[in-house]
């Protein structure tokens, strides 16, 4: 059998940065991924299929409905808006029946209701669903979307080498900062790259603002359930590299889509939220019911997202169906929640002391989803709660008393996460650093 491997080489100095100033909370926003596909179709389904009637319709949701007052400030096309093929100069170009206005109008459109513009693109020879990629065209692809006045970039790793990818991002991360325009720049490095070797996650958060790890959300419980398992299971590999400037993306919000009942939907905003992760959702927003967009736009929810520490929850309990998540606040203030994997009610029992929240003596304690005061508790104190079945219970607790004399090692060190996130502002407030690249990919073909 006769093969061709291509290899290619890329050129990087030893420290690069993204210094681009964004994403100092977790991104919210909007996506077409899970909920519309690759549905390019517009003559069968014209308010669906991927064009910028669909990005308008949705941004103009995004303002008249709260969204945007809330927080969610991107919107975003994924895979499948390009042409077939690059035009005569090498360029990206938007399919011209679906995007007959350009991206850059659609840009201008999205900026004057005050929203940003996001758009996807692929490291390798070919998007994921087969339209032309960005590999050999990284510089050119950066200048484009630039030009076009993008703010976000989703950047996949179909039809790549992931050996390479260790080099390629941050190149496409140099040639983002090259441009001038601030671009967050979303990687899906870690997710192709864990198969062939480890993770060098120090590099991924000097390239990228938000990164996946783990495999695609589907619009299921079965799929939540598995990345907030996962994410449990890897977090003290992720928990350290996250913060300001850089967070670990556990995919798509799928609230108001099929697949979650209202109690599962909870437990997607409230594990997102501790977890410190982009808030991306992925649905239709004129079919949204009522109890879904309030879940959404729940403001003690998205403050535990928003907190500017920045500081990613840890699951400090974990007991077959049960488990504790807690995630440290500005403020001497933590949110905790208490997950039920169960398909039965549980009734959860429990001291402060043992769920992990043992750095002061007393905490005011409200229900996060209602914003009901539940009163002040001891560290010592027993915590009892009841849990719907697949089901999530969310608190914040602030710090009334002094910090515990005898608590030299605690689950949350405060001046260290603290320190570690004033560094990290420092960092991204600094000027773009332009650095020296070869014109264009290295690269030869060998036949074997």
């Amino acid at each position: 059998m006769r093969m061709t491997l291509l290899l290619f080489v890329i050129l990087i100095p030893s420290c690069i940065s993204l210094d681009n100033g964004l994403a100092l909370t977790p991104p919210m926003g909007w996506l077409t991924w899970t909920r519309f596909k690759c549905e390019t179709d517009c003559v069968n389904h014209p308010t669906t299929c991927i064009s910028e009637n669909l990005i308008k319709t949705m941004a103009d949701i995004m303002v008249s409905e709260g969204y945007l007052e809330a927080g969610y400030e991107y919107v975003m096309l994924d895979d499948c808006w390009p042409a077939p093929a690059r035009d005569e100069n090498g360029r990206l170009q938007a399919d011209p029946q679906r995007f007959p206005s350009g991206i850059k109008a659609l840009s201008a459109y999205v900026h004057s209701k005050g929203l940003k513009m996001g758009i996807y693109e692929d490291y390798g020879i070919k998007t994921c669903a087969g339209f032309p990629g960005s590999l050999f065209h990284l510089e050119i692809d950066a200048q484009t979307f630039a030009e076009w006045d993008v703010d976000f970039l989703k950047f996949d790793g179909c039809y790549s080498i992931p050996l390479t990818m260790d080099e390629g991002y941050p190149k496409m991360s140099h040639y983002l900062n090259a441009t001038g325009r601030p671009i967050l720049f979303s990687c899906e490095w870690p997710l192709y790259e864990k198969y062939f070797k480890t993770v060098n996650y120090t590099a991924v958060a000097a390239a990228c603002n938000i990164w996946r790890n783990h495999g695609d959300i589907v619009d299921s419980w079965n799929s939540v359930k598995d990345i907030i398992n996962w994410y449990g299971d890897h977090q003290d590999t992720l928990i350290p590299v996250a913060g300001p400037g850089h967070f670990n993306d556990p995919d798509m919000i799928v609230v108001g889509d099929f697949g979650l009942n209202e109690a599962q939907s909870r437990v997607q905003m409230a594990l997102w939220s501790v977890l410190a992760s982009p808030l991306i959702m992925s649905n239709d927003l004129r079919s949204m019911e009522p109890w879904q967009k309030a879940l959404l736009l729940n403001k003690n929810v998205l403050t535990i997202n928003q907190d500017k520490l920045g500081i990613q929850g840890r699951r400090t309990v974990n007991n077959a169906t049960t488990s504790v998540w807690i995630k440290e606040m500005m403020t001497k203030r933590f949110a905790f929640a208490i997950l039920n994997l169960a398909e039965s009610p549980l009734a959860f029992s429990m001291t402060l002391n043992s769920m992990g929240l043992n750095n002061f003596t007393l905490y005011a304690v409200i229900e996060a989803f209602n914003g009901s005061s539940l009163g002040l508790y001891k560290s010592t104190d027993t915590f009892s709660c009841k849990v719907d079945p697949t089901g999530v219970s969310l608190f914040i607790a602030q710090a009334v008393a002094s910090p515990k004399k005898d608590a030299t090692e605690t689950n949350f060190a405060h001046d260290a996460s603290r320190d570690k996130v004033e560094r990290t502002n420092q960092m991204n407030k600094k000027k773009t650093r332009l650095r020296s690249f070869p014109k264009e990919d290295s690269h030869q073909f060998i036949n074997l």
